[in-house]
């Protein structure tokens, strides 16, 4: 298929930004926070702006060399794992065979930096309908101005199951802020198997809108030692 500038895009990217569209709502709102500078700041996040997608949004951390963990996590990445997700690693959403790509990805989104989508697929199981999702990641400063923390979100399609799902690398597309290039890479061997300002992450909860009892916040903060 060929975009509006000629260019051949692949079908996977377009069915990420079509059957996905509030990961093309979160991008526009990070790109709405740049406002001309190189990244926008962690402080900067004001959950208000992300109101629709705070079940699937999530900020991470970067913690080592390829090594990023959940710091505050939208309900839908609670459910995908059947449990609190918080100060996990991202890779625990992922299977063993995939975890060194995205270690790769992790620690590009931090170093280049870069805006990266990845198409994910989890396999069938007992108990385990297949799956597929979508994961953005998007650079941001600490405030110390050092590139530390993602702006990310992770929406999947279907029912997630009875048990923790994990997901493969099926494609994705990394986008260079400091070039502009934009590549696209298959992983053909991948299958199966009123709020304060920025994310309060000194609280414990957290509650965009006034909601009725007993429902569940779409999104819960937490704070972890630095």
């Amino acid at each position: 298929m060929r975009g509006e500038n000629g260019n051949v895009v692949p079908i996977r990217e377009v069915r990420i930004n079509m059957q996905y569209p509030l990961i093309n709502e979160v991008e526009a709102y990070w790109e709405g926070l740049r406002n001309g500078r190189s990244l926008p700041a962690r402080a900067d996040v004001d959950p208000r702006g992300l109101e629709r997608a705070l079940p699937y949004a999530f900020v991470a951390e970067r913690i080592a060399p390829g090594i990023a963990r959940f710091r505050v996590a939208g309900q839908h990445l609670h459910d995908l794992m059947g449990m609190d997700v918080r100060g996990m690693p991202l890779s625990s959403l992922f299977v063993p065979a995939a975890r060194e790509r995205l270690s790769e990805l992790v620690e590009e989104v931090f170093e280049s930096p870069r805006v990266t989508r990845v198409s994910l697929n989890s396999g069938r199981g007992m108990g385990r309908p297949a799956l597929e999702a979508a994961l953005l990641l998007l650079p941001l400063l600490n405030d110390k101005g050092e590139v530390s923390r993602a702006l990310g979100c992770l929406i999947s399609e279907g029912h997630i199951g009875r048990l923790p799902r994990r997901f493969s690398i099926a494609a994705l597309q990394t986008r260079d802020l400091t070039t502009g290039d934009t590549v696209t890479e298959p992983m053909h061997h991948a299958s199966g198997a009123n709020a304060p300002s920025g994310f309060a992450e000194a609280a414990t909860t957290f509650a965009p809108a006034k909601r009725p009892d007993g429902e569940r916040p779409a999104l819960r903060l937490v704070q972890t030692d630095s």
